[in-house]
């Protein structure tokens, strides 16, 4: 064996001690969790639930940095281009990590590059929503009017390549219509105004839409995943009426790509014995959050490259071009 070989060799041996080593002491400092959204949203909230239960059980604090804006790019650019040494982990988005490479041009990191998935914490499910002036019960009847009644109707969302965008393009496609979408910088002037009537449709989240379907200020029509969601049993799927159709918003950790894969393994395990606890499932129900755990690293990888594909294959078909 020549010098060259030996000495890449010795150099292998010495940096897979030194990665060792340091999975062995972590971790020595506090932990940072990047959000790449404002504190006090959805994605903040459950970031801190789940994050002070890890913290007690590494025994090291967490701290959650908000690095809001761009819709998420700030926070995952700066989650990307931190150290992968464990210390730096990003409360990510499904937007973050599957759709934004489809909708900006160009994308300053890259989800596949830049991130190892860890862990997958939840879905967030979405409804298509009413004003009760619609004269319409169901998904079905609803685009039957709107072919009968064209221009009479228009959905509220934040944004045609935001989630409850993306979904208001593929329910027209599937459905063959030409449904209007109103684009607001702010989903709660989105919401009074289709409470009011000035829009008559909305795509929402479970946190947003529960009260409003309580009060009878918006009706439901659909859920927008495949299967029913616990206490809102009484929703039928999108899929009912468009089979296949099943997407949520979902939040999942991931790490720099580097990180010691021996530090991942310690993260999953740890965010996997949060979200068993049954205290923290019945929360983020609360919350309007469905887990079923974190996943092993190889089942959240498999899962975001999933999401990755079909979510690809929904903007090719709706045509939604990147900017």
């Amino acid at each position: 064996m020549n010098i060259t070989a030996r000495l890449a060799i010795s150099l292998a041996l010495i940096v897979g001690f030194c990665e060792l080593a340091t999975a062995q002491t972590w971790p020595e400092h506090p932990v940072r969790f990047i959000v790449s959204q404002a504190a006090g949203g959805t994605p903040d909230i459950l970031c801190r639930l789940i994050t002070e239960r890890v913290g007690r059980a590494i025994g090291q604090q967490i701290v959650v940095e908000n690095r809001p804006g761009g819709g998420n790019v700030i926070g995952a650019q700066a989650a990307a281009r931190a150290a992968p040494d464990g210390y730096t982990f990003f409360w990510a988005t499904a937007a973050a990590l599957v759709t934004n490479p489809y909708t900006f041009k160009p994308l300053p990191y890259d989800p596949a590059r830049d991130f190892v998935p860890v862990a997958k914490i939840a879905d967030g499910v979405f409804l298509v929503l009413a004003n009760p002036a619609v004269p319409a019960k169901s998904l079905g009847e609803l685009f039957a009017y709107a072919k009968t009644e064209p221009g009479k109707l228009a959905f509220a969302t934040d944004g045609p390549k935001n989630f409850s965008g993306l979904i208001a393009a593929w329910l027209n496609k599937r459905a063959g219509t030409e449904i209007a979408q109103v684009p607001y910088a702010t989903m709660p002037q989105g919401i009074q105004d289709a409470v009011a009537g000035r829009v008559q449709l909305v795509v929402l989240a479970i946190p947003s839409a529960a009260p409003l379907i309580a009060s009878g200020a918006l009706r439901p029509l659909a859920i927008t995943t495949k299967e029913r969601a616990p206490g809102f049993e009484q929703i039928p799927p999108v899929a009912d009426t468009f089979p296949g159709f099943d997407f949520s918003g979902w939040m999942a950790v991931a790490a720099p790509t580097g990180t010691p894969p021996e530090i991942l393994q310690r993260m999953n395990r740890e965010l996997a014995l949060v979200l068993d606890d049954p205290a923290i499932v019945t929360r983020l129900r609360e919350i309007g959050f469905y887990t079923h755990g974190a996943g092993s690293l190889a089942d959240v990888a498999a899962y975001v490259q999933g999401q990755y594909k079909a979510w690809g294959e929904v903007i090719r078909e709706i045509g939604v071009a990147p900017d």
